[in-house]
């Protein structure tokens, strides 16, 4: 895997302090385990569905919490459950994890369920009024405009 050095970009770029911390992020994150699975979606114009493989956790063993445009997504086994069983053989990752996504803004979490071993988290964009696109009437004058003629005599 290469990485890329981002800092040169720093030095000439005012505003987008928040563009280039997402891109270091994302260069870090490609080093770190895609555990557990997930799916994002478009299921309409400004609605999203985030699935995550959530196996053997229950509903009370994740959290979600949203803070300045993230989510964080964690899920953890109590160590209580996991001594009093004896494998044989462990194939079922139950181990913990904590998801991150970057939201674009005036995105929200609209609702979440568990269902069949998946968290469906239902995202939806609303725009404020003041951001949504209005459309401008053209105005005229009620007089027409002409273009006077020299009259060649002159």
């Amino acid at each position: 895997m290469q990485t890329f050095d981002f800092s040169p970009f720093y030095r000439s770029t005012v505003g987008f302090d928040r563009l280039f911390s997402t891109l270091d992020g994302l260069n870090v994150q490609e080093t770190k385990s895609a555990y557990p699975p997930y799916n994002i979606e478009r299921t309409g114009d400004d609605t999203y569905r985030i699935s995550v493989a959530v196996a053997g956790f229950s509903k009370d063993e994740i959290s979600i919490q949203t803070k300045e445009n993230n989510l964080v997504i964690k899920g953890g086994k109590s160590e209580q459950e996991n001594t009093e069983r004896e494998f044989l053989h462990r194939g079922i990752a139950e181990r913990a994890f904590d998801l991150r996504f970057q939201l674009a803004d005036y995105v929200e979490v609209s609702s979440a369920i568990v269902e069949n071993g998946l968290l469906h988290l239902e995202l939806k964009r609303e725009l404020p009024e003041s951001k949504k696109p209005r459309q401008i009437q053209i105005g005229s004058t009620d007089e027409p405009q002409t273009i006077e003629k020299k009259s060649a005599a002159n």
